[in-house]
């Protein structure tokens, strides 16, 4: 039994955050942000649109594409670092908007990995009987951003997007998927307010501790090394070459890092999606946004070797090959 991509779905906010928008806020350039980043512009949520709109939206979508009722849902995972509450779980108040009245419904937090971990949960669900499981990465990044940091304020966007996994006998499906973590790094990407450590306070409001910090010079380094590490074990976990790929497609966060892995890797920029230039970092949404785009602008095939690979805070890296 294989876990199949059945739909998928993606949404962002209509909002559009352009980097000129950005030199009146904080002192930056567009010229310096699109050489750092590869980034032109990002979509923000409006006022009072939290991660289960988006999340909902993207879902229905997905659900319509596989031709699956929410009513047939068994489980369904928001990936997400940016919940609507610290509880309930976002995945709930998902559930009660499509009206999924037998799906189990829970999150899954790894930060801009969140949506290959929940997939690869998800796979597991269907290996041990489950029919259709609905996983959605979904981020509100803009409502953990510092707009007076100049050097993360750029980087993130809101958006979300999903896939319906159903059952299959067939041979197409997630062939394999790669976990890692290295919580020694931790330091490197965090919002160090906020939680259980240093709870909310007059403190940490001051100290803007509730605003996503990154070490950006030390993260570039670590993410280009593990996500060539887990492209090349998942290759070889799958008895395939590079040259085999049809799509890769990786958590959107700097071109600057996903230019050197490809570089490593061998593989040529055409087999590359990449839309970060319009959607910025969204975290676990990243790359179930560029899956719907590949499939909907016919860039994946029936048939289509598909590899993805993120990285993000904890530190977390994953991976995952999918035969289309």
């Amino acid at each position: 039994m294989k876990a199949r991509i059945a739909g998928t779905g993606s949404y962002a906010p209509t909002r559009v955050l352009t980097n000129a928008d950005l030199e009146g806020m904080v002192a930056t350039s567009d010229e310096w942000i699109r050489e750092r980043t590869g980034i032109r512009e990002r979509r923000i949520a409006a006022t009072g649109e939290a991660c289960s709109d988006l999340a909902v939206q993207a879902g229905k979508r997905a659900l319509a594409a596989a031709g699956v009722a929410a009513s047939d849902l068994d489980m369904i995972l928001v990936a997400t670092c940016t919940g609507d509450f610290p509880l309930p779980a976002t995945a709930c108040l998902v559930q009660h908007q499509l009206g999924a009245m037998k799906a189990g419904a829970c999150d899954l937090s790894a930060a801009c990995c969140g949506f290959v971990y929940a997939l690869s949960v998800a796979d597991a669900y269907i290996k041990t009987g489950m029919r259709h499981v609905l996983v959605i990465g979904s981020e509100v990044m803009s409502a953990i951003t510092d707009w007076t940091d100049r050097n993360t304020c750029v980087l993130f966007g809101d958006g979300a997007g999903a896939v319906v996994l159903s059952a299959s006998d067939g041979e197409r499906g997630i062939l394999s998927t790669d976990l890692r973590s290295d919580g020694t790094l931790c330091e490197l990407i965090m919002v160090p307010g906020g939680g259980s450590r240093t709870p909310p306070s007059e403190k940490v409001l001051a100290e803007r501790l509730h605003y996503i910090k990154m070490k950006g010079n030390e993260t570039f380094k670590v993410a280009v090394r593990t996500l060539e590490d887990i492209a090349r074990a998942t290759l070889a976990a799958n008895h395939v070459e590079v040259e085999d790929l049809d799509l890769y497609i990786p958590h959107q966060a700097n071109v600057r890092i996903l230019k050197a892995v490809m570089e490593r890797l061998g593989l040529p920029m055409e087999k590359v999606l990449l839309n970060l230039d319009r959607y910025g970092n969204t975290s676990a949404a990243s790359i179930p946004i560029a899956l719907d785009e590949a499939v909907r602008e016919g860039r994946i095939k029936d048939g289509s070797l598909v590899m993805l690979g993120a990285f993000g805070a904890g530190l977390t890296w994953a991976s995952a090959m999918i035969r289309w």
